[in-house]
């Protein structure tokens, strides 16, 4: 931490904020010491709820402004930002963000204000032109601790939970998560944080931690993409191009034919479907997947203009569905994992 407090015109914070803690509210008074001006960056915004990502960006931020005093409110603005994927893309947003918020400044004139916390925080390096002003560790606070106690408290009763919080989130956190979880998602996103935890519990003797290798397919036809319901957790009910996990015999290609078909009884003839792949692409964001780390080479096929191909929901898919191009941006937080960011970077969706 610095000695001195130099004057900057204005200050950034960026986190994720799922579940405010003392550590991060740390962050955000050493901005509000730094400069007149904070810029509060809420990243993974416009996604569905997940148990990872419960809090909508909005309730994040609400929860922020309630820990604060009626000054620093009025000192404070935000700026939600989606997860890309793409580390100089979401950089540009980031900057683009908060140029709207503070003007144009010289270098040396902004600050970013965080901790280098561990591989996770890597980012607060990529911002030249930025000063930075680390603040330190704050102590063994986590935002997947908050949420840890939230959801073991279903079927519960909630207020051991948050008592158990007190020394790790301020008091408005406390009155934020009591309220919250009268939400109807609330035992939804218990389920899936619990069926989650005995997922990776089956892996937790493994010598290594598991890299698991999936599929999806993009399947365009005519100004519609095709698309999946999901039938079981994680993600169930949200929206997903169908796909699945690679077979021991299988490659990539093979998987995600099997799986299309699995999933949605679209049969193409070998030639038809070969001449439809126009690109496969990787991706492999280490916070893709809620369930791990999870590698998937997603297939782009274009059928052209012909008709509709009948399609049905069938093994993991409680439905498949023909889904207008022009109505996708809007879907954006109602798809699992990252499966809105696939199509973007075939379609190119946002911009």
């Amino acid at each position: 931490m610095n000695t001195t407090t130099p004057t900057y015109a204005a200050a950034v914070c960026i986190g994720r904020f799922q579940g405010l803690h003392l550590g991060q509210l740390a962050v955000i008074h050493r901005a509000l010491a730094l400069a007149p001006r904070v810029v509060i960056v809420i990243g993974s915004a416009h996604q569905a709820r997940t148990a990872k990502n419960p809090f909508t960006w909005a309730e994040r931020v609400e929860m922020v402004r309630l820990a604060l005093t009626a000054d620093e409110k009025a000192r404070v603005r935000f700026v939600a930002v989606r997860d890309y994927f793409d580390s100089q893309r979401w950089v540009n947003a980031v900057r683009d963000g908060v140029q709207a918020q503070v003007g144009a400044l010289p270098p040396g004139q902004t600050v970013l204000v965080g901790h280098h916390k561990d591989a996770t925080s890597t980012y607060l390096d990529d911002f030249p032109g930025w000063m930075f002003d680390d603040v330190g560790s704050q102590g063994e606070l986590h935002s997947s601790a908050v949420r840890d106690a939230l959801f073991s408290a279903a079927g519960h009763p909630l207020e051991p939970a948050l008592a158990a919080l007190v020394s790790q989130v301020p008091p408005s956190t406390i009155h934020f998560l009591r309220a919250w979880a009268q939400l109807p998602c609330y035992r939804e996103l218990a389920g899936e944080w619990a069926s989650l935890r005995a997922e990776k519990a089956q892996w937790a003797s493994a010598p290594y931690a598991p890299v698991f290798v999936t599929v999806d397919a993009l399947i365009q036809c005519a100004d519609r993409v095709l698309l999946i319901v999901r039938g079981r957790a994680p993600g169930q009910g949200l929206y997903a191009l169908p796909g699945g996990f690679l077979e021991q015999r299988e490659t990539v290609y093979q998987s995600a034919l099997r799986e299309l078909q699995e999933e949605t009884g679209l049969h193409l003839l070998p030639g038809d479907i070969a001449h439809a792949l126009k690109g496969v692409r990787v991706f492999d964001h280490p916070d893709r997947s809620a369930r791990g780390r999870v590698i998937t080479h997603a297939h782009y096929f274009d059928l052209g203009a012909r008709p509709l191909p009948e399609v049905q929901g069938s093994d993991d898919a409680r439905s498949a569905q023909w889904v207008p191009m022009a109505d996708l941006a809007a879907m954006e937080d109602r798809f699992h994992d990252d499966h809105f960011h696939i199509l973007d970077s075939f379609l190119g969706l946002t911009h």
